[in-house]
């Protein structure tokens, strides 16, 4: 299940996405927006830009933006920076692996299943990008 944290992010760079190239955006703006408690999007965006995904403007006309064309960010590297692993279990993590206390991994089916479960979502956000959060009939962040 998506967590509060990881559904406030992406409200965050929902919005940025439809900003881009608009200039830097307010958090106020956005928190008000997306109905986003400001201290809690404080953290989540300080997290975005301290892992590259955002960067900032001070002063007038400042605020936050994307660092990169949204294309550009895939959704999968979003979920690590503000979740962690994807998987359901440190056992079946590429990044975050740690094994399983009493479990022995060659042996046991729910290690199988979940590998499965982490490949197929791994291959829908390896292959999203921040460019995917607008739905229109022609996005024009896509072209």
């Amino acid at each position: 299940m998506l967590t509060k944290k990881a559904y406030y992010a992406f409200q965050a760079l929902t919005h940025l996405v439809e900003r881009y190239k608009q200039g830097p955006v307010l958090i106020s703006e956005i928190s008000l927006e997306r109905k986003i408690p400001l201290k809690f999007l404080e953290n989540i965006l300080l997290e975005l830009k301290n892992a590259g995904i955002l960067d900032s403007k001070k002063g007038k006309g400042g605020g936050y933006y994307l660092r990169n064309d949204p294309a550009e960010t895939r959704m999968a590297t979003v979920f690590r920076i503000i979740d962690g692993p994807i998987s359901m279990l440190p056992c079946v993590s590429l990044y975050f692996y740690r094994k399983c206390d009493n479990c022995n991994e060659s042996f046991c089916g729910l290690h199988h299943t979940l590998e499965k479960v982490r490949d197929a979502t791994l291959a829908i956000l390896e292959n999203s990008t921040l460019a995917d959060l607008i739905i229109t009939d022609k996005n024009p962040i896509l072209g």
